[in-house]
């Protein structure tokens, strides 16, 4: 019985071993930790580990422990786990006197299985403090780098990916490109978005739709930025859809998005495979925030722009042809443009002076359109019935909180009118 338990002991030892060889435990860590576990384990059985000497070695994955006792008069004896008899020391050495040190080899197996449960328990408890603490030291000055690991698990609202460490790395749904699609034992690249560390649990959470994961990928596939020569000012993305990013030259003999996008756009398109066909755009940053909101709505050739910049808006003039490339399918292209400059921008049509004096105030069409839809459209400013029919129908679905039937059968009967 006594051979298994030491067995036991010993299968601990070696558990800590593999424990330092794949978790990259320092030894002096390693050692300290252990140790820990046998004196919290004997300070229970004999109230005290003072007296106790512990030798660790987890390369052989042996231990040897020993109590030192003082030898006293025999019947003198006040504690027992401090104190040995004259008597009981001679048993052990015969020339042993009273005064002197006896140093005594532990067996731990003797404290019975209960002890050695015990000292089980303790070290599962300080192997998974140093597993916690060791991710967490890893990744906890990593964030906003990107990182390749391997997918171990696929569930509905998150996939984990195991690094080569094989500690566990969380991309959220949220965080994953709609057009991702995972298969166990692929590589993928995220951003390490953030590390939580709630009661010691350190959670790494990655990122594919982060702007500073496309603004990475793009350090890493042009070299003017990492040499400083190429700044990136700002990113705004639509995941797996569209991206514009607008980035600024300190040498005027580089043409800033030229260097990004490279010959016949050699440099970007492995970031286009990377992120599911995602469309870039790059344009020149500019302080000049008309200039700034002009570009961002590339490839739309604006005529002419009023800025609000108290309240962050914009009014953006295009001839009729234009209005379509400003907006873009699904108003993708005006929203980036709204994210990467911070200005809210409507889009209206150009009108000749001639079609604005034969203009129609929206109040007489009540008979035709409920007074709550007039209402709701001049609300966003729109007072006139060729102010309505120049203004994108996207625009007066979202800002006016129109359903699309309600704005198509408004423009239905505003066209109907110009066109008896």
């Amino acid at each position: 019985m006594a051979a298994k338990k030491q067995e036991e002991v010993v299968s601990l030892i070696d558990t800590f071993k593999e424990f330092k060889e794949t978790k990259n435990i320092d030894r002096a860590t390693l050692v300290s930790v252990l140790e820990e576990s046998f004196r919290n384990v004997l300070a229970k059985i004999f109230g005290s580990d003072e007296n106790f000497d512990v030798i660790v070695n987890p390369d052989k994955g042996d231990f040897e422990i020993y109590r030192n006792r003082m030898v006293v008069a025999n019947g003198d004896v006040a504690d027992e786990n401090k104190e040995i008899s004259l008597e009981d020391a001679q048993k052990i050495e015969p020339d042993y006197e009273i005064g002197e040190e006896v140093s005594e080899r532990v067996d731990f197996t003797k404290f019975g299985r209960r002890a050695i449960l015990n000292l089980r328990q303790t070290l599962a408890s300080k192997i998974l403090e140093l597993e916690h603490d060791s991710l967490y030291n890893k990744y906890k000055d990593r964030v906003g780098q990107v990182v390749a690991g391997e997918v171990y698990q696929m569930w509905k609202r998150e996939v984990l990916i195991v690094d080569d460490e094989n500690n566990e790395l969380i991309l959220p749904k949220s965080e994953q490109i709609p057009a991702d699609q995972y298969h166990k034992g692929e590589t993928v690249r995220a951003v390490i978005l953030r590390v939580d560390n709630e009661n010691n649990n350190p959670k790494i959470i990655l990122s594919r739709t982060s702007p500073v994961f496309l603004e990475r990928l793009l350090e890493a596939e042009v070299p003017e930025i990492n040499d400083g020569l190429i700044s990136i000012k700002k990113i705004a993305r639509m995941p797996g859809e569209r991206a514009k990013i607008a980035v600024e030259s300190y040498d005027e003999r580089i043409d800033p998005v030229g260097a990004c996008v490279g010959v016949k756009g050699s440099r970007v398109h492995g970031i286009v495979r990377e992120l599911c066909n995602e469309n870039i755009d790059v344009i020149n940053y500019t302080a000049n925030t008309k200039l700034f909101i002009q570009r961002s709505l590339s490839p739309a050739k604006v005529s002419s722009i009023t800025i609000d910049e108290e309240n962050h808006k914009a009014e953006v003039f295009l001839k009729p042809e234009e209005v379509s490339l400003a907006i873009g399918r699904g108003g993708l292209n005006i929203k980036l443009a709204s994210m990467l400059t911070g200005y809210t921008i409507d889009v209206f049509r150009e009108v000749s002076e001639s079609e604005a004096d034969e203009d129609i105030y929206l109040d007489e069409f009540a008979d035709e359109i409920d007074q709550w839809v007039i209402d709701s459209i001049k609300a966003i400013g729109l007072d006139t019935a060729k102010a309505v029919l120049n203004a994108p129908r996207e625009m007066l679905v979202e800002k006016a909180d129109l359903e699309e039937e309600t704005v198509d059968h408004l423009l239905e009967v505003l066209r109907a009118e110009f066109e008896n």
